[in-house]
């Protein structure tokens, strides 16, 4: 892929993890998306979940590697098929896009290797052995790493390092808080300074609200590197790691996020596209969502190309 695809507008994909749920998945223990994966019968949902966002209008689609972290096969027990989840991911992606037959970007998700939403405070080589391992298998399936939702400078650096050495271009995705500081507390701009990498492509807001997404917005773009968001539309507005609301057992049936998280109904895909286009006036050109947004809302963004 050209290092500047993003000087221009580009449309990400949505949730996968949420529209799985919405189309049938059940989930176990806190598997959530990755469950559609050790399940062989959710495979042709994953495929088509990645087909109505390639028909919506997105460039990039993401793999549903987000699960596939060590720590959360563990804890459901079945880190035994930590390379089938992560790789059988990928080839259902590719397979997504062979059948669209559509010039798509594949951007491996390399998720945060703990929780999701705060810090990994572990020691670094624990971090880089997780970032390695997972990046290990999907790299040569993807055209770029999308580091997923990371929560400081410290794991940005360890995963751009590791990404690196597999010769991959590093789309950053940042967690931010409403206070615009990452989870570690760090700004945006001191990490983007300290560990700036020649391998990054852009930067986003991850797994955000809309208002944050737009709150940080001044501050990343004057970064001078390509920006945007994936937003999410849960209604809590600073989210919580998984376990603190999903306590099912790895045998057990798992709680959909939003029951705890709650899912805004104020924004519809015209709200979406108003929000987006305000962006790119401002200057970005990387746009997309996650979890509760839908193929309809992506397909509101791709008139923004």
């Amino acid at each position: 892929m050209k290092l500047n695809f993003f000087d221009k507008v580009r449309i990400l994909d949505g949730g996968m993890g949420q529209e799985l749920l919405s189309k049938g998945l059940v989930s176990k223990g806190t598997l959530w998306s990755a469950s559609a994966i050790l399940e062989k019968k959710y495979h042709n949902l994953v495929t088509d979940i990645h087909l109505s966002y390639i028909y919506a209008g997105a460039d990039v689609i993401v793999t549903n590697t987000f699960v596939g972290r060590k720590v959360r096969l563990i804890e459901n027990k079945v880190e035994e098929h930590f390379n089938y989840i992560n790789e059988q991911a990928c080839i259902l992606a590719i397979k997504a896009k062979e059948i669209s037959n559509k010039d798509i970007l594949i951007a491996g998700s390399l998720p945060s290797q703990s929780d999701t939403y705060v810090e990994d405070k572990r020691e670094t080589k624990s971090i880089e052995k997780d970032f390695y391992d997972q990046a290990k298998i999907i790299s040569p399936y993807v055209d770029f790493l999308y580091l997923d939702v990371v929560s400081s400078g410290r794991e940005i650096d360890i995963a751009s390092n590791v990404a690196t050495k597999f010769n991959k271009p590093i789309l950053l995705g940042v967690h931010i808080k409403k206070n615009n500081l990452l989870p570690s507390n760090e700004t945006i701009s001191s990490v983007f300074k300290k560990y700036k990498n020649n391998n990054w492509i852009g930067l986003i807001s991850a797994c955000v609200s809309p208002e944050i997404a737009e709150n940080c917005s001044a501050e990343i773009k004057e970064l001078k590197i390509p920006f945007g968001f994936k937003a999410n539309l849960w209604a809590v507005e600073e989210p919580t790691p998984v376990q603190t609301f999903n306590t099912a057992k790895h045998n057990e049936i798992g709680i959909n996020p939003n029951v705890a998280l709650g899912k805004r109904t104020d924004v519809s895909d015209k709200h979406f596209y108003n929000f987006s286009k305000k962006l790119v006036e401002k200057g970005a050109t990387i746009l997309g969502g996650c979890c509760e947004i839908t193929p309809w809302h992506i397909k509101a963004l791709s008139q923004l190309k």
